[in-house]
């Protein structure tokens, strides 16, 4: 009896040591990791079963995306250090000098893994479920070793929207045994595709702009932790080999020689394994370090040691044949990113001690030493709204700012007119010291030309906010320090007036253009000033908003207009007469009636998708003003004449009926036409726009016909490119669409396209002259023909206009300056 106690003692023990195992991932899932696309409820549904059942892991929700799906990271530690997670990350801070205080040189070193930024890409969150299960494994002696002196944090999808998008598609059409022919609809996505998110943006170009809601919750953490290794997990395709780090040229100088060896460190460890298994894979080719947006580049400036790892598998499917007669399959993918997972953390591991002092000399130079030859800098407040849009933007990224300065004369580098000049300071400019510990991320975001080592770039190579925000600002070459933390209160007037014949706005900022939006939706008759006028002592530039009494009788005309006011803390001024001192009477013909538009904006095949994002997500998130998407394939059958204003992003539309589009803009409609839809109307009949010829020159057209050399083709390419360079424009500010803008306008350039001038039909209101470059790569053969010529037009047709914008003014929705060109585009020119 007492032998059949035991063994009933036994078995209950064990059974309680099976039931309490963890489950792998293919355990809990119902099927082997790698046979199929994991939904992203279920990777979820996985993480909070590890971290209800493993007490090395907490699982914080950070955010949700547009659709409602959860944003998570798992931060996974030892038994020491999982309970004490909020005392390691304020040790963090306090290497960095953000935090005061003395920092504990034992803090265990942090990896941050970021996986499926990309949604189509999404063999990694795939491996983020197998890589947080082996972490935690009590079977696993190596990771155990590991987690004693680091924590990692697991964040297995950047971009939940953009991933079930791609595995909604993929899931109902594959085959029952997957068809590897890359031609079969399982390797062919439709518009828009999983990589980008809700609103069609592709998040690993948004780090440091923070535009998207997944974005700016991800930073929100990120810049609370701050980890000394971050990799950002992607999928290339299907037939190239893994990346892995050290990147290629051109690396920003500002990165450290400690981070590129450290790169280089992990290369080699990587390599290792992938040697050991002879899976190919490629380093410093391409992926280069300039860009600040990137998911391995923001880390970079952040004192990190930032990566990018690229693994074939784009279009891959579950199984794909590559050009070489292999087949590539889904389980292949995942065995790659998780043998790099934890190759990375058994690096940071061994290295922890490097790793931290490092990190720590990284912020001690930032504050004592800052790159760059600027060491302050002043913003001056012209324009109030973007100054404040500009402060928010620091303060996503931790940038210290104040205003005023007990210095108010100094002398400073002048971003607009490239020279150096005295600038007096203001209490409301903005000032900013470069002695802080974001001093890198500072330089970066803030110098006027970037240094580039090698040409041969993967993104865009200029960016400088002063230029994006459009004001006016001077880098200066000593330290300066701010006098507020705030910027001094400015009294606004909020008191209703009932007695005014008219409210007037100004126009100058996306908070007037959300002031109207909300005017109109409530129906509210509005109209603008095609001149300036002055009116009871004020002056009011052209384009200011007119609200008048007459028109809007109604009870709550007043109410109306004051609560919208305040909402978006506009100050009206209010007329007690039509009849103005200088300029147009309210009666005019000059003061002119902004009708409330039906818009569509059209999307689908052969639609950039980030162009028509762009355009969506400012109605929607930034306006507040509805807009109607028609697919492009539907523009045949549609009823224009519901619509008052066309916006045709960036793309090709080969199919549009032009005789219906020229005959619903003859009958009133606007149509705006965006970057390459323009080349879609040149030489169409009633559509003024030509391309700007380009001179020949016949010794260029001898030497360009001489023997090219294979190796330099590359090289020989970037004598026509423009991967993003910043240009001044000239503004016709007296034209609707140039309302609110100053006579100078930066934009930046992805292509060479540039127009002639309109003829009598047109308005040139946005055009380049010779000397119109600013910074940025411009090959040879691009420069020269971006000397003279057309970027931004308006052209009547009947009762109809057409703008025309060869340049995307929305870029990234990081481009502030170009909303409110866009915007007249929208409200304002051709009513």
């Amino acid at each position: 009896m007492k032998k059949f106690f035991v063994s009933v003692i036994l078995a209950c023990f064990f059974f309680n040591a099976v039931a309490q195992k963890l489950q792998s991932p293919s355990e809990f899932l119902g099927y082997k990791l790698g046979d199929q696309f994991t939904y992203h409820y279920r990777i979820v549904d996985y993480f909070r079963y590890i971290a209800q059942n493993s007490k090395n892991v907490k699982l914080q929700q950070y955010g949700t995306t547009n659709e409602g799906r959860p944003l998570l990271a798992a931060f996974v530690a030892s038994d020491e250090n999982v309970n004490r997670l909020e005392d390691i990350r304020h040790n963090n801070l306090r290497l960095t000098g953000i935090e005061g205080g003395n920092a504990d040189a034992n803090n265990p070193v942090i990896v941050w893994l970021s996986y499926n930024v990309h949604g189509n890409e999404p063999s990694s969150s795939e491996a983020a479920m197998l890589t947080l299960y082996e972490l935690v494994n009590p079977d696993n002696a190596q990771t155990q070793k590991w987690l004693a002196n680091t924590l990692v944090v697991i964040d297995p999808c950047l971009n939940p929207d953009g991933r079930d998008r791609y595995v909604n598609f993929y899931n109902p059409v594959r085959s029952l045994a997957p068809d590897v022919n890359p031609s079969s609809r399982e390797h062919m996505e439709p518009w828009p595709g999983g990589r980008v998110n809700h609103y069609y943006f592709d998040l690993n170009r948004d780090w440091a702009w923070q535009t998207q809601m997944e974005s700016k919750a991800r930073l929100g953490l990120y810049n609370q932790w701050l980890p000394q290794i971050h990799v950002d997990y992607h999928e290339q395709g299907y037939n190239s080999p893994y990346y892995f780090a050290p990147a290629a040229e051109p690396f920003h100088r500002d990165i450290t020689l400690w981070q590129k060896e450290f790169q280089t460190l992990i290369g080699r460890n990587n390599a290792k394994y992938f040697d050991r298994n002879g899976w190919l894979y490629f380093t410093k080719q391409e992926f280069d370090l300039l860009y600040p947006s990137y998911g391995d580049t923001y880390p970079l400036y952040n004192g990190s040691i930032g990566m990018t790892y690229e693994q074939g598998g784009i279009r891959g499917g579950l199984a794909v044949l590559t050009v070489d007669g292999d087949t590539l399959t889904l389980d292949d993918r995942i065995a790659h990113h998780y043998t790099t997972g934890l190759s990375t953390i058994e690096m940071a591991s061994g290295n922890a001690p490097k790793l931290l002092s490092e990190f720590k000399k990284f912020y001690d130079s930032s504050r004592s030493n800052p790159p760059g030859e600027f060491k302050g800098y002043v913003v001056k407040n012209d324009n109030m709204d973007k100054v404040a849009l500009l402060a928010k933007l620091l303060d996503k990224n931790g940038i210290q700012y104040g205003y005023g300065s007990a210095a108010t004369n100094v002398k400073g580098y002048d971003y607009f007119s490239g020279i150096n000049e005295g600038v007096k300071i203001g209490p409301t400019d903005m000032v900013i010291d470069a002695h802080q510990p974001k001093a890198v991320l500072l330089n970066v975001l803030f110098e006027p030309k970037t240094f580039i080592a090698d040409s041969n770039t993967y993104d865009i190579t200029a960016w400088a906010l002063p230029y994006a925000y459009g004001l006016k600002t001077y880098g200066l070459k000593q330290s300066i320090k701010p006098t507020d933390k705030q910027m001094p209160l400015h009294a606004v007037n909020t008191e209703v007036n009932t007695d005014a014949y008219a409210y007037v706005c100004a126009w100058k900022s996306m908070a007037d253009v959300q002031f109207l939006a909300a005017l109109l939706k409530q129906d509210v008759k509005v109209r603008y000033s095609e001149t300036a006028f002055e009116s009871g002592g004020k002056k009011f530039d052209a384009g200011s908003l007119i609200i008048a009494r007459n028109g809007n009788r109604r009870s709550d005309f007043d109410r109306i207009i004051w609560q919208t006011a305040r909402k978006f803390g506009r100050e009206l001024a209010a007329l007690s007469s039509g009849f103005v001192d200088k300029g147009a009477d309210l009666g005019s013909s000059l003061i002119r009636y902004i009708s409330k538009p039906s818009i569509m904006l059209v999307a689908g095949d052969g639609v950039s998708s980030g162009s028509m994002g762009e355009v969506w997500q400012l109605f929607e998130q930034q306006i507040g003003y509805p807009v109607t998407i028609v697919r492009s394939q539907d523009l045949g059958r549609i009823k224009w004449s519901d619509f008052d204003v066309a916006i045709f992003p960036d793309g090709s539309y080969d199919q549009v009926p032009v005789d219906k589009l020229q005959g619903w803009v003859r009958d009133g409609g606007k149509l705006i036409a965006m970057e390459s839809a323009i080349n879609d109307l040149v030489d169409k009949k009633g559509f003024s726009i030509k391309q700007k010829e380009t001179k020949k020159d016949d010794k260029a057209d001898k030497k360009s016909a001489s023997i090219k050399i294979y190796e330099a083709r590359d090289r020989d390419a970037l004598k026509s490119s423009i991967p993003g360079a910043i240009y001044k424009v000239t503004i016709d500010n007296t034209h609707p669409l140039g309302f609110g803008l100053t006579k100078t306008y930066y934009t930046l350039k992805l292509s060479d396209q540039v127009y002639d001038y309109l003829g009598d039909d047109g308005w040139n209101v946005g055009t380049i002259k010779k000397d119109a470059y600013v910074s940025g790569f411009v090959g040879q053969k691009t420069r020269e023909k971006l000397n003279e010529g057309l970027l931004f037009g308006a052209q009547s047709s009947g009762r109809g206009t057409i703008i025309y914008l060869a340049d995307d003014p929305l870029f990234r929705s990081f481009w502030e300056n170009g909303k409110l060109l866009f915007s007249n585009a929208v409200f304002m020119a051709g009513q």
